[in-house]
């Protein structure tokens, strides 16, 4: 998820299911490179790929991009804890 297209992306999938060219439409770069973006968000699990007569949809697998995020929040926790103390121990 470091990449911004594929933020991007998933923002795109989260609303609804598009076929590749559906998604490589939105983007200006090339449709073999939205093919890579996409492969990669298959292969950790956030888009699945769904054959539909001669066309195949990605769709965003909303359960795993939920535990992304609680993993996430785990570390923001964490931080915003840490800047708490800091900013008391600055506003000393």
């Amino acid at each position: 998820m470091a990449d911004p297209t594929r933020r991007e992306i998933i923002g795109l999938l989260a609303n609804k299911a598009l076929t590749l060219n559906g998604v490589a439409e939105n983007f200006p770069v090339s449709r073999p490179a939205i093919s890579k973006h996409i492969k990669i968000l298959t292969q950790c699990g956030l888009v699945v790929i769904k054959q539909q007569g001669r066309e195949r949809y990605c769709q965003v697998d909303f359960n795993k991009l939920k535990e992304m995020n609680d993993w996430v929040a785990q570390f923001h926790t964490f931080w915003n804890q840490k800047l708490d103390a800091l900013g008391g121990l600055l506003e000393r």
